[in-house]
Order: structure tokens, then C-alpha cells, then sequence
């Protein structure tokens, strides 16, 4: 598919207006015979690798594995609502379900983050565990039962790539005055160290690169990055993703129609949505490797890491705007103590586990 296409619905959402948000202009949903039809609103652009596919392959299954008694129907950004109007067109009923990443709600509750994305946080693995069985779960349900909604995890994307910059990025002074795209506490951060970082949705992010609106970008990783074309405005692509380690898909539905299923279908909901949780991290780890080495190759990405110096620097200020943010209410604070605690954990294990893995595995001897 092209760039071309997955940028339509941007261009359709800056046409949607306040109207929009209104219950009576989205379609009703069918409640006879004991059916049940759902709108899902994304922020994603129609068909988007990964991520609106994501969504759409979810409201399949859902659907599938009712036996066609719950049917989803995936309204792309732009398609109804704009992006970042998802969240509260579900809390108010307008839209049952929204498909996105919850650091976007961050202005709604400092504690949304930790359900997304956190700066030096935990991986996709450690967040899934945290979630589970590490009681996640039930201080997102509390904190997301107070605007009329019950989240869960609906993929992740593993880790992330640094971004893509019109220069190099040498030392922590190189970030001043940088307008970057990234949202989150991620985009926090880089504020603290002098950059200018603005939060946009993915549909509007090539344009701003092209115009020079943005000197540099995040988006999610080589897959996706590929697919936006931002190869073609600029070739410095940076690595580690330290904004967004391991970072969580969500589908948030409207709390009512939630409480007004019937055991059977909660399960069978709750089952879809941990499927996808795994399906979409597989994906995404086969199709990066791929395409990084198309990046590399074929587009001639100049690929680096942010040198250590920098890093450190960074590492800094997220320690700083993280505990900031987590701290700012009695709420938040529950979740991020909880967070800091299993991430504590995490690093201790993983010493042992995966971190002494890759290092044997780098090791210079024959393999195959």
C-alpha cells in the first residue's frame, strides 16, 4: 500500500467538526434478536500496518468468536471523529469502543501513561506480566471506571526506535530548540532538555516533516516508519527507543456496555483481546527486521545509537519528569508506585534472563 493511502483520513479529519461528535451522527447500533453491533473508533489511519490492522483484525475476531452476536465495526481516524476525540466519544457513549495507545489521554490523567508508554520504563513483556499478574490491570480499571470506561491490552509494539532527525544528534546540547514530534511523557522529557515537542497524529506527521513544521520525528519502528516514507525527507534514523520501550495498544469500551454483557461474552471479549495482545507484538517483530534492513539497504538509512552521554542525559530527565508525573495526584500515585515496584523487579530478572542472553549471543563464535 502507499503512503498516499494511509494519509487519506488525516486530510478527512481536519473536515470533521464538532458536529461530528454528536450520538446522533454516528450510525446505530443493531440490539435486536440479541445482537449487538459495536462502533469502534481509531486513531490510526485506515489499514495502517500494524495498527489499524490491528483493529480491524480485532473486531474480526471478536465478531468470529461470538458467532457473529457481537459484530465490530472499525471507523478509521477521520472516518467519523478526529483521532484524539476517540476517548471521549466512547466515555460518552457516542462510540462504544476506541482503538489507540492511552498516553494520548495524558490530559485527561497523568496515570494513562503508564498503561502506554514510559520513558525508560519496562519492554513489551514486562508491561504484559505487570498488567496480568502484577495487579495493572485493576488500577486501570480504577482509573478508567472514573470517565466510563474498561480498558485492556490490545497489542504492543516492542521496542521502539529512537526517530528520524535532519541532523545528527552528537550531544544533549543538539536537542535544543529541536521540534520533534513526540507525544506522551516521552515528549515531556525531551521539553526538559530544550527540545520543542509536539504531539501529532500519525496521518499528519509526514506533511510536518516535509514542510519543516518539525525538524525530527518518533513514530513507532522500522515497519511502520518504512511504510510513512520518511526515508525520503531524512536519512539520520536514531536507536534506542527510549521514550517508548515496549509500548501498549489499548481498546477502551464505553463502561455501560461493558456491565450490560453477559458473562459468556466478557469472556469471549477479554479472550479476543489477549490474543491480539500477542499476535501484534509477533508481527511487529517479524516485519522490523525486515524492514530495517530495507531502511538500511535499499533506502540507505544512515542507522545510529544515540551515544552514551546522551543517553545518560535523557535517562536523567525522564527519572525526573516520570517521578513528577506519577507523583501529581493520589491516583496516579498508586499506579506509578505499583509500576515502579514491578519494574524494580523486572531489571533484577532480567539481568539473569534475556540482558545476559543477547550478550552471550553477540559473543564472536560460529553459529549454523
Amino acid at each position: 500500500m502507499k503512503r498516499r493511502q494511509f494519509l487519506r483520513s488525516s486530510a478527512a479529519a481536519g473536515a470533521v467538526g464538532a458536529a461530528a461528535l454528536a450520538a446522533s451522527s454516528f450510525p446505530k447500533p443493531a440490539l435486536a434478536q440479541g445482537l449487538r453491533e459495536l462502533r469502534m473508533v481509531t486513531t490510526w489511519p485506515k489499514n495502517f500496518p500494524g495498527l489499524g490492522t490491528s483493529a480491524e483484525r480485532l473486531a474480526k475476531r471478536i465478531t468470529s468468536m461470538s458467532g457473529g452476536r457481537i459484530v465490530v465495526k472499525v471507523y478509521a481516524a477521520g472516518e467519523l471523529l478526529p483521532p484524539f476525540e476517540s476517548f471521549d466519544a466512547v466515555s460518552g457513549g457516542s462510540a462504544d469502543m476506541y482503538h489507540a495507545t492511552e498516553h494520548y489521554w495524558q490530559g485527561k490523567s497523568k496515570a494513562f501513561n503508564f498503561f502506554a508508554a514510559v520513558p525508560f520504563g519496562m519492554t513489551a513483556t514486562e508491561m504484559a506480566a505487570w498488567v496480568e499478574f502484577g495487579g495493572g490491570q485493576a488500577l486501570w480499571d480504577e482509573l478508567a471506571a472514573g470517565y466510563n470506561l474498561k480498558p485492556f491490552q490490545a497489542g504492543n509494539t516492542g521496542g521502539q526506535m529512537g526517530g528520524w532527525f535532519n541532523r545528527e544528534i552528537q550531544s544533549i546540547e543538539d536537542y535544543k530548540g529541536l521540534k520533534i514530534r513526540m507525544p506522551g511523557l516521552g515528549g515531556e522529557v525531551l521539553r526538559h532538555v530544550g527540545a520543542a515537542a509536539v504531539s501529532l497524529p500519525g496521518g499528519e506527521i509526514y506533511s510536518a516533516l516535509q514542510s519543516g513544521a518539525i525538524d525530527a520525528t518518533e513514530w513507532v519502528g522500522p515497519w511502520n516508519d518504512l511504510a510513512f516514507g520518511f526515508y525520503k525527507i531524512t536519512k539520520f534514523y536514531y536507536y534506542p527507543g527510549f521514550h517508548e520501550p515496549g509500548t501498549a495498544l489499548a481498546c477502551g469500551m464505553n463502561l455501560k456496555i461493558w456491565e450490560a454483557m453477559s458473562p459468556e461474552e466478557k469472556s469471549l471479549v477479554h479472550s479476543a483481546m489477549q490474543a491480539e495482545n500477542g499476535v501484534v507484538l509477533a508481527e511487529f517483530n517479524a516485519h522490523n527486521s525486515e524492514s530495517l534492513d530495507v531502511l538500511r539497504n535499499k533506502h540507505k538509512v544512515q542507522v545510529r545509537r544515540f551515544p552514551n552521554p546522551v543517553l545518560g542525559a535523557i535517562g536523567q530527565a525522564a527519572g525526573e519528569v516520570v517521578n513528577e508525573a506519577g507523583t501529581s495526584d493520589a491516583t496516579t500515585r498508586k499506579v506509578y508506585e505499583s509500576f515502579l515496584e514491578f519494574r524494580k523487579k523486572s531489571i533484577s530478572w532480567t539481568k539473569h534472563s534475556e540482558q545476559a542472553f543477547w550478550g552471550a549471543r553477540l559473543l564472536p563464535f560460529k553459529y549454523g
